[in-house]
């Protein structure tokens, strides 16, 4: 399941921007243009889903500093998004979830508005198929379809204001299998930001050994993840070997997790030119964030989207080829939206040209533009992407 439209209304500088992702994408522009409250408000969505949406937005403290420039009331979005796999044959179009949440008074408290799932057709043999609603709220009232009684239903347990209708869809909503599907999708939905590498931080800490596929949106599981991945799939170990391989040569040997105290596993690396293994606080920032990246892009249990604020940040520019690389690969499988500052992680991508937006600030508010696929293809056959970034030439396509 993936985006095909985005419509935002109120939320921080996307005042109202309509936005239409491919695959493989990447979100330029100068610095508090939006780029990052792109991402953040495909994360406050996917919270939305997880039933966490009251405790996010406190905090962040509130609604009030979440609502654009002070002069709206309210926050809005319309997701339009491919059929869920497992449901492509009861379906011919696209899935619509649109969500409002309004200010209470003058408050930083907010209540859940208007909420509806569906818009999509159901086949109908020899029947011209219609549209229509799985979830229809308009505050405290709400509407479930009813699949085996082909009805709309009122839930049958109450639902809090400030959550979704959605993010309750593994207790009231045993009547419609559709709908914790699609929960479950969007509330995977993974964006990072803001890795914390530092020294003391738990990302370079023992961990406790448990099973685990994805990384967390801070990052701080990697450890976890990796030895998971690594020791359990022998396709993941061949990938991560081969990147760590292009990146730092043929000095570099594998991954080891030897035990530590109390269950816990340590991440080392292991050089052919060294005798004693590279323990993860010895690690350098750098080599830290692009296992992490790697992790995230190759994993064969990959959120259906990922978003990555800065990937660039810290990496030597020799490995952003291989970055790009991976991020190409995860496209075949996940949605992957990249905001970048960096015109050489742009020219990295040699495989395939990812779809380009270029984020600006006219008028207190963000403008999203994504440029035409038939004119970026007859710049770059002068230039690359990377030069015309510098260049500013990519603002003036459309």
């Amino acid at each position: 399941m993936k985006i095909l439209e985005l419509q935002i209304k109120g939320f921080r500088s996307l005042k109202d921007v309509t936005w239409k992702p491919g695959d493989l994408n990447v979100i330029i522009g100068p610095n508090g243009s939006g780029k990052s409250n792109l991402l953040r408000i495909l994360e406050l969505i996917a919270v939305s889903a997880q039933g966490r949406l009251g405790k996010h937005i406190q905090t962040l403290g509130g609604i009030e500093p979440l609502l654009w420039d002070g002069r709206v009331t309210e926050i809005s979005w319309k997701i339009e998004t491919s059929p869920i796999d497992h449901w492509r044959n009861q379906m011919r179009e696209s899935l619509t979830y649109q969500a409002t949440l309004a200010q209470i008074g003058k408050s930083s408290t907010y209540r859940v508005g208007r909420e509806v799932l569906g818009n999509y057709y159901r086949v109908q043999t020899g029947e011209k198929p219609d549209p229509f609603k799985l979830i229809d709220r308009l505050d405290k009232k709400a509407n479930i379809f009813d699949e085996n009684e082909h009805r709309f239903v009122a839930p049958e347990e109450s639902f809090s204001e400030d959550e979704t209708l959605l993010s309750l869809a593994t207790g009231p909503f045993g009547y419609n299998k559709l709908i914790p599907l699609y929960r479950r999708e969007l509330a995977a939905w993974t964006v990072y930001h803001d890795l914390h590498v530092n020294r003391d931080s738990p990302i370079r800490q023992a961990s406790v050994a448990r099973l685990e596929k994805r990384v967390d949106p801070d990052g701080q599981n990697l450890i976890s993840v990796l030895h998971t991945l690594y020791t359990g799939n022998r396709d993941f170990k061949h990938e991560i070997n081969a990147a760590m391989n292009a990146a730092f040569g043929d000095d570099f040997e594998e991954l080891v997790f030897p035990p530590a105290s109390d269950q816990r596993i340590q991440l080392r690396l292991r050089w052919k030119s060294l005798k004693r293994e590279q323990s993860a606080a010895d690690i350098s920032d750098g080599t830290l964030r692009f296992l992490f990246l790697l992790t995230v892009l190759a994993s064969p249990e990959a959120a259906p989207l990922i978003a990555i604020d800065e990937p660039e940040t810290g990496l030597h520019p020799s490995m952003l080829p291989v970055v790009a690389e991976y991020a190409v690969n995860a496209a075949r499988r996940s949605q992957i939206i990249l905001a970048t500052h960096s015109p050489q992680l742009l020219d990295a991508f040699k495989q395939q040209t990812p779809g380009t937006t270029i984020a600006l600030q006219q008028n207190g508010q963000t403008v999203l533009n994504v440029l035409a696929d038939d004119k970026l293809q007859d710049w770059l056959k002068g230039y690359s992407l990377g030069s015309l970034f510098k260049s500013g030439e990519l603002e003036s396509l459309e």
